[in-house]
């Protein structure tokens, strides 16, 4: 499974990107449950964010939906946070 994250926004307006192929990880389970986890409250759409917030767009094997903060649910923000800290 390939994770992409890109993130956007924010009060310097840097964009971040990181990807993760979760494909022989020993806890790629735990990568697909939590990627799908995210993905369902995902919308198909960019929302509207607040001003200098993030703004989020989340892949998974070809998949996209979008997020912004501060409306993350708890399983965005963890993959979110795992894929930017572990990913390439």
């Amino acid at each position: 499974m390939r994770i992409q994250v890109k993130r956007t926004g924010g009060f310097a307006g840097i964009e971040r990107h990181s990807e993760v192929d979760t494909s022989g990880l020993p806890d790629a389970h735990e990568w697909q449950v939590l990627a799908e986890e995210a993905m369902t409250d995902g919308r198909s759409t960019p929302p509207l964010g607040v001003p200098d917030g993030f703004s989020y767009q989340l892949t998974v094997d070809g998949h996209t939906v979008y997020c912004a903060d501060p409306r993350l649910t708890d399983p965005q923000r963890k993959l979110i946070t795992r894929v930017l800290k572990e990913g390439a």
